[in-house]
């Protein structure tokens, strides 16, 4: 029987593939190997070889270039893609709490304060007598000062700071709460499997649209431990809907000798007056209508890192952080140094626009977003092959944060001949990445999001996978 034909050219192909030990020695990968270490890059030549002979035998697309240049170049994307810790993005979404992508990003004075963080820092160290205090000790004075809570306790995120409380002051009784704050979170965590796990057990009262103050009233009984108000932060319930004031349940619940815990979620320090946007109450006026105990999110419309952040009564508080659970979900140094410089600014609101990203972001109009649109106009306008154009969009919050706020926008619409998922896909793939959206059939870049200066990283990006259409292909492995 003659052999196939087909099957001796994939032999072959196969035979071209160059070897590592071949790949590693060649002097194009030696900038690589000084900034990786040999054995990332024996990793990453290891994986694209693999992905090269399953193309191969597959035979399902076409030949890839298998010369030692073309893969030696292959092991250089797959470093900068897949081996390159947390690559860095440039958000063209116009999601400014992009969950995806990181949520908040970070002022310049937060980042130094985490660059100090890298060495020894007095992160548990009192100063003066040279004795332990509690590593978030510096951070709960200033939320004390900018809520007016008695005192706050900082774990490592929003869930974590729900379930310390339900653990602390409700397990083995019951929380009463409402049906219509019955909220499912991020990552399908609801508000019911939480309870669960904190041992306490939850008596949803009243209707999914309305709840009335009867309702907690009929509910309590000698085994109810506190009510519980979830601030519905990630979604609306309009129309026919009702619920009792905060300070009506506080009333009620002080009068049985309970406390009031409020979960704000997103969380804010700031008023809607002073945001000039929105409908997020702040904390501060949570513990004015008496809330014994509120929680909220660090990374939200705090717009610090990843955190969970407990206000309220001192002597509720404390009980919290004798709990074995807290250990369990207490920050690291590089949380506390980045949380500590963002509440840092809000003590001079006046300067929040200029100092911190998301309230710039937030509360920017979309006439203030055209310098930074026409200048990525400007440097695109002579990119063979693109023309741009600039249009008008919505972006918005993201995280469930304000998630009936729609903030008028500008983007720069970007047509090539490419198709348009194909473009976003290949920007996605860049270095460094690029995220955009799909408006009207065309790729945008949502200036929203663009932080100052990165306009002609932004602009470079484009060019460069513009000009080479063939690299806009599914990323090669």
């Amino acid at each position: 029987m003659s052999p196939n034909p087909r099957e001796s050219e994939r032999t072959e192909d196969l035979r071209r593939i160059p070897a590592v030990d071949r790949l590693l020695g060649a002097p194009e990968l030696n900038a690589a190997i000084q900034s990786y270490g040999r054995a990332l890059v024996t990793l990453a030549a290891r994986q694209v070889l693999q992905g090269l002979r399953a193309q191969v035998q597959h035979g399902n697309s076409a030949l890839p270039d298998l010369s030692l240049g073309a893969v030696v170049h292959r092991v250089e994307e797959h470093l900068e893609l897949q081996h390159t810790p947390l690559p860095r993005v440039l958000n063209g979404t116009g999601v400014i709490l992009h969950s995806g992508l990181g949520r908040a990003p970070l002022a310049p004075s937060v980042a130094e304060a985490v660059q100090r963080a890298l060495g020894y820092s007095l992160l548990e160290v009192e100063r003066s007598a040279g004795e332990r205090h509690a590593r978030d000790s510096r951070a709960g004075a200033l939320l004390t000062e900018l809520t007016g809570a008695e005192a706050a306790l900082v774990v490592n995120n929003n869930a974590a700071a729900t379930l310390l409380i339900l653990d602390t002051l409700g397990r083995g009784r019951e929380i009463i709460c409402s049906s219509g704050e019955l909220v499912e979170i991020g990552g399908s965590f609801r508000i019911p499997e939480v309870m669960e796990a904190s041992g306490a057990r939850l008596v949803a009262v009243g209707a999914t649209n309305k709840t009335h103050r009867a309702d907690y009233e009929r509910a309590l009984s000698a085994e109810t431990a506190a009510l519980l108000v979830v601030h519905t932060s990630n979604y609306r319930i309009l129309g026919f809907a009702e619920q009792p004031p905060l300070q009506e349940l506080a009333e009620l619940a002080h009068a049985r000798g309970l406390p009031l815990i409020h979960d704000l979620g997103s969380g804010s320090i700031l008023g809607p007056e002073e945001l000039g946007i929105g409908d997020e109450p702040p904390v501060r006026q949570s513990l004015l209508a008496g809330a014994d105990v509120v929680c909220m999110s660090g990374d939200k419309l705090l717009g610090g890192p990843q955190a969970g952040i407990i206000l309220g009564k001192r002597a509720l508080l404390e009980r919290m952080r004798k709990s074995p659970l807290a250990r369990a979900v207490r920050v690291d140094k590089f949380t506390v140094a980045a949380l500590e410089a963002t509440l840092q600014l809000f003590l001079d609101k006046s300067s929040l626009r200029t100092t911190h990203p998301v309230t710039r972001m937030l509360t920017a109009g979309a006439e203030d977003l055209r310098p930074a649109a026409e200048e990525l106009s400007e440097l695109l306008t002579q990119c063979p092959g693109l023309s741009c154009t600039i249009i008008n969009l919505d972006s918005e919050t993201g995280s469930g944060a304000l998630p009936t706020l729609k903030l008028p926008s500008l983007a720069v619409a970007l047509e090539t001949r490419l198709p348009p998922q194909r473009l976003a896909r290949a920007l996605r793939y860049s270095n460094p990445a690029l995220f955009t959206r799909i408006s009207g059939d065309r790729v945008c870049v949502d200036m929203r999001t663009i932080l100052p200066g990165e306009v002609p990283q932004v602009a470079d990006v484009i060019r460069r996978v513009v000009s080479h259409p063939v690299d806009t292909a599914a990323p090669r492995t």
